[in-house]
């Protein structure tokens, strides 16, 4: 019986992938606090996650051959946001570097969970396999 791996991980392989660009993009802030006009990005993590999970429910009917048979990666199909900041800069900066860091800190923190979930699903998966 084969395992299918998309079955078993659910959308958590996306939402890793998923955090770990929000990451860049949180980072890239926090790099950018003191360029001018410099403006403030993020990812609308939960619209996308939302979307792969409405993905994920529809039954995907292929009926021709040349058809794609998936869609796009959520990495590129992410659409980057501007943030407005509670306290505009007077060089037209919106990074607001206390806000930045803890917004990377959370994302952070949830793509550790999300990493120990997938890593358990894994041993889990190989228990399976080796019958324990």
């Amino acid at each position: 019986m084969a395992i299918n791996f998309d079955s078993a991980l659910g959308l958590h392989e996306d939402a890793l992938l998923l955090r770990a660009r929000r990451a860049e993009v949180l980072a890239n802030n926090i790099a950018n606090a003191d360029t001018p006009n410099f403006q403030a990005r993020d990812i609308d993590f939960n619209a996308i996650l939302r979307g792969e999970s409405e993905r994920m429910s529809m039954a995907q009917v292929t009926t021709q051959s040349g058809h794609m048979s998936d869609f796009i990666a959520p990495d590129f199909a992410a659409e980057l946001m501007y943030r407005t900041p509670m306290q505009p800069s007077v060089d037209g900066n919106t990074v607001e570097v206390q806000q930045e860091m803890a917004r990377y800190t959370d994302n952070a923190i949830r793509f550790q969970s999300s990493f120990t979930l997938l890593n358990s699903k894994f041993k889990g998966l190989m228990g399976a396999i080796k019958g324990e």
